[in-house]
């Protein structure tokens, strides 16, 4: 008898959907990153303050949530107003801000993209939508990259900091963020505030501890978290459920947790 492929999935299916409704719950969010745009309900303001809160997502959990809070605050809390509407005098301020690489130079290009962004579009989620749109997560996050560092002097050392799929990244901040956009469910973690991006499109975020998980799980067996492992995670996730594969990051980083690993 031939061996199904999907064997392995369809036995933890069980494991991960508990691990999944585990950690996919409103008291998930006070200590992870997710909790700074949770602070908000203007749906731009939500937007950049996910944006920030994901892409400054590396070390303790603590201190990006702690260097989150400071940047959110030097923007008077009301980040969209402040973007929009700020001056060279009202950002001189931030010129002490940094988080680990992050320094005031990219906070600077960061803060002009979204101005340029938002005097043009009302969300941030024209940002990921090429006019050829076709539903590739790939082409959508290549094209990203592309017009964010389209504005003129953008810093070379930023660019570090917006992974794309044309370096072989895997994405993973970005794809943390267009979950906490594109997901929606009843539980109260994901936003769900886009439209146009679906949850079945979405890729699994993935870093070191969850490509370690998934491994250990006989989900994939790739060493490396570039891109191709996590389009290879996130295909082998679609057997469990073809429209939220991206739920499933609950479960790969909540076995994490426990197992003591921190993310991010």
């Amino acid at each position: 008898m031939k061996k199904n492929p999907n064997e392995n999935m369809l036995r933890l299916k069980p494991f991960l959907d508990k691990m999944a409704e585990k950690y996919n719950q409103i008291g998930f969010i006070e200590n992870d990153p997710i909790s700074i745009p949770h602070r908000f309900t203007k749906k731009q303001d939500i937007e950049i303050a996910a944006f920030f809160a994901a892409i400054l997502a590396w070390g303790q959990r603590k201190t990006i949530i702690s260097k989150c809070r400071q940047l959110m605050e030097m923007m008077d809390n009301t980040p969209h107003d402040f973007i929009v509407n700020h001056t060279a005098n009202d950002i001189r301020h931030m010129n002490v801000y940094k988080h680990r690489t992050f320094n005031a130079e990219d906070l600077r290009y960061f803060l002009a993209f979204f101005k340029y962004h938002y005097q043009n579009h009302d969300s941030l989620e024209n940002a990921f939508i090429p006019a050829d749109f076709n539903e590739n997560m790939k082409d959508t996050l290549t094209y990203f990259n592309s017009y964010f560092f389209s504005l003129p002097n953008s810093p070379q050392r930023t660019q570090k900091h917006i992974a794309t799929p044309a370096r072989k990244s895997a994405c993973k901040r970005l794809n943390m963020f267009l979950r906490w956009m594109v997901r929606k469910d009843d539980n109260g973690v994901d936003f769900g505030l886009w439209t146009t991006i679906q949850s079945s499109q979405l890729i699994c975020p993935i870093d070191v501890h969850v490509n370690r998980v998934a491994n250990e799980l006989d989900i994939i067996c790739c060493k490396n978290a570039d891109w191709q492992t996590a389009v290879e995670l996130t295909n082998k996730l679609k057997v469990l459920d073809s429209e939220d594969p991206a739920k499933y990051d609950f479960a790969l980083f909540g076995i994490g947790v426990e197992q003591n690993s921190e993310r991010p």
